[in-house]
């Protein structure tokens, strides 16, 4: 097998890709750019979570992919893999360093005709904005040793297929919505802790005055008790006998 080289890719342009750009050229690639049609998983966050579909894209419109999100993306161009040749696929390296993962595979089979689908997914930390045109994936090419019987015989594709859509349709929990999650849970536990912990001191200095008060009383009455006892067991008083005056 042998990689096509930029000039023999610059020969063949026209059967390869349409529309041919002969500016798309980079090096012994192809690139490839954003087309009409994404999907991208809803996540905890999006209002119309379960009604999502594919979404289409007007010139220069751009989109996001959240952090930890799949989407779909579909190419702009028509790709044809001629019989006697294969393509493999990838993600441009400075969109691969944002965090953008291709999971869809990474070659195209002899015979394929029609606008290519990446599967991606977003390992980075951040949300990856692209725009319709944006080129992001790039193709290569590769002969094989001999034309291939086996092709891919379906008609062209220009739209993304429901079916991979219907795979991962549903709310997926985001990473920054779990987050957003826990930091509410731990806000509301440390208000509740608070307000325990004030309702907790109410009750204490409730509890003190109470028991202030019990003891005032108490003394009090030990007090009032121990006098009327002294009262009780006091000696009656005599009376004194007046001794009579002398004339």
């Amino acid at each position: 097998m042998t990689f096509w080289s930029g000039e023999k890719l610059a020969e063949r342009l026209n059967e390869l890709v349409e529309p041919a750009d002969l500016t798309k050229i980079d090096c012994a690639s192809y690139t490839l750019s954003v087309g009409p049609e994404y999907f991208v998983t809803p996540t905890d966050q999006t209002s119309d979570a379960k009604s999502r579909s594919l979404m289409l894209l007007a010139v220069d419109q751009a989109f996001a992919i959240p952090p930890g999100q799949f989407a779909y993306i579909q190419t702009d161009e028509i790709v044809k893999v001629p019989r006697d040749a294969l393509a493999f696929i990838s993600i441009r390296a400075r969109i691969k360093w944002k965090g953008l993962v291709n999971v869809s595979g990474f070659h195209v089979d002899p015979g394929f005709n029609g606008r290519l689908t990446f599967a991606v997914f977003n390992a980075g930390p951040s949300p990856i904005h692209l725009r319709r045109g944006e080129r992001c994936f790039l193709i290569w090419y590769a002969d094989l040793d001999r034309t291939s019987n086996s092709v891919k015989n379906a008609a062209a594709s220009t739209h993304i297929d429901l079916l991979f859509v219907n795979s991962i349709s549903g709310e997926l929990h985001s990473l920054d919505g779990l987050a957003e999650r826990i930091r509410t849970t731990d806000k509301e536990l440390s208000l509740r802790i608070s307000s325990l912990e004030r309702s907790q001191g109410i009750v204490t200095v409730a509890a003190s005055i109470f028991l202030t008060l019990i003891a005032g009383l108490t003394i009090k009455l030990a007090v009032d008790f121990f006098l009327a006892k002294q009262g009780t067991n006091a000696p009656a008083p005599t009376e004194q006998v007046q001794k009579p005056k002398a004339e």
